[in-house]
């Protein structure tokens, strides 16, 4: 996406990842749909911080803790008997004095913000056409751009091993990998 980008035929990019992939790969003007891991917010006051300045402050407030975890899944979820947590200190939100805090991140059952979600479908409607990438578009924070686009007579294109959801509003469809694919993109319209 990075090469497309400096090419100058990729303007933005919104994604449904939370892990910053894109970002590492390159890719500027990166929105990210569901949040970002490295982030915290504040769930009383909405002050959003950086995750790791969190993890500083529960290190040096919980000097003793560090339960060893045979697993850690992917997105960072681990399962830790009720006793490793025994005397575990939460700290509070340095904005408020209060909080809870959580990751950065849309949860499964939470809504998008609106600001966001506008700021997206924005993006959708300057574009000359939308390309989803890696996407199933089960969801509908991803689809609905789908629809925007074919709603405004956007071209859409879809490259995804497999079928997806906006199949039928694509007008361009490739079925397969995108670490084959992109690169053959880019080189090709770079």
């Amino acid at each position: 996406m990075a090469g497309l980008q400096d090419a100058g035929l990729l303007a933005g990019v919104i994604t449904q990842n939370v892990d910053g992939l894109h970002q590492a790969g390159g890719a500027r003007d990166v929105v990210e749909l569901h949040g970002g891991l490295d982030r915290t917010v504040c769930l009383g006051c909405g002050d959003v911080a950086d995750r790791a300045t969190l993890d500083a402050r529960l290190t040096a407030a919980n000097p003793h803790f560090g339960p060893r975890v045979d697993e850690i899944n992917p997105d960072g979820d681990a399962e830790l008997p009720d006793e490793v947590l025994d005397g575990f200190v939460m700290v509070d939100c340095l904005a408020c004095g209060a909080g809870p805090l959580k990751p950065d991140v849309v949860f499964f059952g939470e809504t998008v913000p609106r600001d966001r979600v506008d700021h997206c479908f924005g993006l959708v409607e300057d574009a000359g056409g939308l390309l989803v990438l890696g996407s199933s578009l089960t969801v509908m924070s991803g689809y609905r751009f789908v629809l925007r686009a074919a709603k405004l007579g956007i071209p859409v294109g879809i490259v995804n091993v497999g079928p997806t959801r906006g199949d039928a509003k694509a007008d361009v469809r490739v079925d397969g990998p995108l670490g084959e694919v992109l690169p053959e993109l880019a080189a090709r319209l770079g």
